[in-house]
């Protein structure tokens, strides 16, 4: 093993809670571990990634990471700590989420090394062909009802009601851990604090059933210093497809966290080392307006989901929405980044045959509806308040193909914060 995964963990804040003897079976030999992940999503969002980069310290000191996709349980829904029963998935939606989802791990964890390279197993594999009689006889036996009352996540939900199909859910991800305990050896599952009981349940079908020894490590939930909940914004979830979440509101997001929440993140999203983020730290206790810890933290999270050329062009779109931007900067960024940027405000559709005629810029913006009347936008260009692609331009300004950006828009700015959007068709 590399280093100690139980104190790396620690530092970074990331156990919650841990079964005894759970140190000393990662000390003592390379040891076979995994998280579940349901793939309710053809995505995963920011709130995976800490069960994630459990998976990716444990690789890291040298052990092997398991990715547990549920195409099983993923078609039941676990009622851990939700209020209410969520939607039930068909097999082919199941299916197609996997299938997204082995992406984008793949970016995370090392697939190819022979010694501890990762696997992903999926628990459809193994519960597609087991009869229903055979697997309340094999397995439910050996937990009684009493056992699963106590636990925490069927507790909450018995004043509002719980289907048996939840109900049955623990069994089921218990049954995962006694599965993979046979077939790949595996001695540990970790995950969030709110699974605790599901995979206490696994570790107790391990003892009964094979009078073997397994563990739990679980790590804390996520949350915002104000109390909101992490990873939302008022769009919903931040995701790690481009498709769903830009890379730009990807890297938006980390870059406005405030501090604290920042020094937390920091340690538990990124794999810098410990004197490097005091390092961070003390630089951006001497400067926090330069938000030094924000802007390592985004780049980084950026960087490694999307790629280092996403990250430039957020970076580049961000100086173009808050600070001076240039032309040149515009011309870098994609059509996706730009109306991500841009979401929100005025967009005008002009034909490039308008374009070509070369209109001067009053005639077009009233034509398009961009100013209440010329008088208004000559005013504005008297007042040199007028920029066209970040370059400031006076009353004669026309418009030609050469203003056409490579997203094949043209951005008006009036003043600071007023933008418009020229999409030309």
């Amino acid at each position: 093993m590399n280093k100690n995964l139980v104190q790396e963990l620690k530092w970074r804040g990331m156990i919650h809670d841990m079964m005894p003897g759970t140190e000393e079976q990662l000390s003592k030999e390379v040891t076979t571990a995994y998280v579940g992940i349901d793939p309710t999503a053809d995505s995963l969002h920011i709130g995976h990634l800490v069960s994630i980069m459990l998976l990716k310290h444990l690789q890291t000191a040298g052990h092997k990471p398991l990715a547990l996709v549920g195409g099983a349980t993923g078609m039941i829904g676990d009622p851990s700590f939700k209020a209410a029963e969520r939607k039930l998935l068909t097999t082919e939606e199941v299916d197609h989420n996997v299938q997204c989802i082995r992406k984008q791990l793949s970016k995370f964890l090392d697939f190819d090394n022979p010694v501890n390279g990762a696997e992903i197993v999926n628990n459809y594999d193994w519960m597609k062909d087991y009869l229903f009689l055979d697997f309340i006889r094999d397995v439910g036996k050996h937990i009684t009802v009493n056992y699963m009352m106590t636990k925490d996540s069927v507790k909450k939900r018995m004043e509002t009601g719980i289907s048996f199909t939840e109900f049955s859910y623990q069994l089921l991800q218990g049954f995962d851990f006694l599965t993979l305990y046979r077939t790949k050896g595996c001695r540990l599952q970790m995950g969030g604090s709110d699974q605790w009981g599901n995979i206490t349940t696994g570790t107790e079908l391990i003892r009964r059933m094979e009078g073997g020894e397994a563990f739990a490590l679980t790590c804390p939930l996520i949350t915002k210093a104000d109390g909101t909940k992490f990873g939302k914004t008022e769009g919903g979830n931040v995701w790690l497809d481009p498709a769903k979440t830009s890379p730009y509101k990807f890297y938006q997001f980390w870059l406005n966290c405030s501090d604290v929440d920042t020094a937390r993140y920091i340690r538990i999203f990124t794999m810098f080392g410990k004197d490097e983020i005091e390092e961070l730290e003390r630089q951006h206790a001497e400067a926090p307006e330069r938000r030094i810890l924000q802007r390592a933290l985004a780049k980084d999270i950026t960087c490694r989901v999307h790629s280092e050329k996403d990250y430039e062009m957020a970076v580049a779109a961000s100086d173009l929405l808050f600070g001076k931007g240039t032309t040149e900067q515009l011309n870098s960024l994609d059509r996706d980044t730009i109306l991500s940027v841009f979401e929100g405000v005025p967009q005008f559709a002009v034909s490039r045959a308008r374009i070509d005629e070369n209109p001067t810029l009053i005639d077009l913006a009233a034509e398009v509806g961009m100013f209440a009347s010329k008088g208004e936008i000559r005013r504005e260009l008297k007042q040199n308040s007028i920029s066209v692609n970040k370059a400031k331009v006076g009353e004669s300004c026309t418009l030609s193909a050469s203003d056409i950006l490579s997203c094949g828009s043209i951005l008006v700015q009036k003043g600071k914060k007023n933008y418009y959007l020229l999409n030309v068709e």
